[in-house]
């Protein structure tokens, strides 16, 4: 399958499931030819094969994992050989940066179900309790999104593995995607970078100010120095210093990724001026990374970021958006 002549080609990382998968129905849903990506072949083949059966066809799989080279460049000659362009890229896939733990206590959850969950209960026999994993939460009754992530918080362990997995795939993984497909969007009238980014992603969660002016400061930041500093995070989070050195100490790798890749958005903007690259906040959104907690269904996060991909023709670049509305980064 071919996009007709005239019809914009899309991108979406991580778009098997959650926010990814809605921002592929809806840029579908707008006559968009859609590229679904995902790291498990199976998935994002029954992902295609849902939206198909909602009578988008314009959509087609395309295996990758943005963390492996080969990967990419397999999906950046797809897409020169099947469309010579790319007009719009979503950087949606990304990972927590830290342990998940299994849910010990299945009581402390069901105490704020409003709601009966669809759940499994699964035992294992390297586990002498049941693991409850919850499928669908309707509602977390008495709980604001900063005591759901005080809950959250409850259920993981930053570990050095996942903080490391996390910085590579949070920030190196759509940094290598949208450096290797860059010549297509460049191919395009228009073409669009939309960096699915976070309120944990603002400046305001480093306290360290010297740390914070270099990366506030646009003009004279280098991809080389934001190596260096995501080097550094990394060697402090190692050596239990980040509390001492200003490094945010809940959910540190996916904050201070999201930091980075925020800055990286600004500097790429810049030497890029010919395209729209923003970041984008979908909200506290109800995903399997969120474990069902969150403020927002997954099409109402996904609409936050679709607005975003669909601004006007010559419309901002370089800017953070929270819930579809420009916002400073800090």
């Amino acid at each position: 399958m071919a996009a007709a002549i005239g019809t914009r080609v899309a991108v979406v990382t991580g778009g098997n499931k959650g926010i990814g998968l809605e921002v592929c129905r809806q840029l579908a849903s707008n006559g968009i030819t859609v590229v679904l990506t995902a790291r498990d072949e199976k998935r994002g083949a029954a992902a295609v094969e849902e939206l198909k059966d909602a009578g988008l066809s314009d959509v087609i799989f395309h295996q990758l994992e943005v963390t492996d080279a080969q990967s990419i460049a397999r999906l950046a000659g797809f897409l020169k050989a099947r469309f010579g362009k790319l007009d719009i890229l979503v950087n949606n896939a990304a990972i927590g940066g830290v342990e998940t733990l299994p849910i010990e206590n299945p009581a402390e959850v069901l105490q704020y179900i409003h709601a009966p969950p669809i759940c499994i209960v699964r035992f294992s026999a390297r586990r002498p309790q049941c693991e409850l994993m919850l499928v669908r939460v309707e509602q977390i009754k008495g709980l604001d999104a900063f005591q759901m992530m005080q809950w959250m918080g409850k259920q993981c362990r930053p570990t050095s593995d996942a903080a490391k997995a996390g910085i590579q795939t949070n920030y190196y993984g759509v940094k290598n995607v949208t450096e290797a497909l860059l010549p297509l969007l460049q191919a395009s009238s228009d073409g669009r970078v939309v960096n699915v980014s976070s309120d944990f992603g603002l400046l305001s969660h480093i306290r360290n100010e010297e740390v914070k002016q270099e990366l506030d400061d646009i003009e004279n930041l280098t991809e080389e120095r934001l190596d260096e500093l995501l080097s550094a995070f990394l060697r402090d989070f190692e050596a239990g210093a980040l509390d001492a050195r200003g490094w945010p100490t809940e959910f540190s790798a996916y904050k201070v990724a999201k930091v980075a890749l925020n800055s990286y958005s600004r500097v790429l903007a810049r030497r890029h001026p010919e395209l729209r690259i923003n970041c984008a906040h979908p909200g506290y959104v109800k995903t399997d990374m969120t474990r069902q907690t969150g403020l927002l269904t997954p099409a109402e996060g996904a609409a936050n970021i679709v607005k975003v991909a669909l601004l006007p023709e010559g419309g901002q670049t370089g800017a953070f958006f929270a819930l579809g509305q420009e916002a400073p980064f800090v």
